[in-house]
């Protein structure tokens, strides 16, 4: 419906490929992709069903690997992900769902690489800081790298390298990281906020004009996004 109905009603054009695996969410609340200009989604694979060490799922939604092929014929690996929330309050248990989470990622990560494969993708909530335990096996167990320490990083009008609320570093929760050969070739990345609620005064950063109250936002995490020679 967004692809077809929304962006249509404000002068878009619809994706042109859409995929989402139904995840272990019950409330639906899933991780997808969407190309255009004729970049292609080709092989996938879900881990819906990975379970830990005791028998219990992993993911909270899943971790499913896309093969993307580009208009040129290049093929790059996009794995989503929407680590365990701390809605209603954080605490052990859950921080240890993360870190399950985190780890289990990495194995895929690092399976890819060894078949291999020099472009790889993985992002999304992971809803835990960059000095987090939980993202540990991510953030320092691999050579992934993030984009917001690329140098062309552009928080635009707020400093603040936050993704989430009102943008403070200690709301950094989105991520895109990268495999090496991907991040070498970014030309260009940031966070895009205009729609996100910027507090009321002073407004941390401009705004779409029928953004008026917190309930209009278009989310309250804000877009982080990359661009690749």
């Amino acid at each position: 419906q967004y692809s077809e109905i929304v962006l249509r009603g404000v002068g878009g054009h619809p994706y042109e490929e859409i995929m989402i695996i139904d995840g272990n969410d019950p409330r639906g609340i899933d991780v997808g992709i969407m190309t255009k200009n004729g970049i292609t989604i080709g092989r996938m694979q879900s881990h819906i069903h990975d379970k830990d060490a005791a028998g219990r799922i992993i993911f909270s939604r899943d971790c499913p690997e896309y093969l993307i092929t580009t208009s040129s014929g290049e093929s790059i690996w996009i794995l989503p992900n929407h680590f365990k929330s701390k809605f209603g309050g954080d605490n052990a248990s859950s921080r240890r769902k993360r870190l399950t989470q985190a780890n289990r990622v990495k194995e895929i990560y690092l399976r890819l690489i060894e078949e291999g494969e020099t472009n790889v993708v993985i992002l999304g909530d992971l809803n835990d800081t960059p000095n987090s335990q939980a993202l540990e096996p991510l953030l320092k167990e691999t050579d992934l790298k993030d984009v917001s320490e690329h140098p062309s990083f552009d928080t635009g009008e707020f400093p603040g390298k936050g993704t989430f609320g009102l943008g403070n570093d200690s709301n950094k929760i989105d991520y895109i990281l990268l495999s090496p050969a991907l991040f070498d070739r970014i030309t260009a990345c940031g966070l895009f906020r205009k729609g996100a609620w910027p507090g009321r005064s002073p407004k941390r950063w401009t705004v779409y004009p029928e953004l008026k109250e917190e309930i209009h936002a278009a989310s309250d995490h804000h877009l982080i996004w990359a661009e690749f020679l």
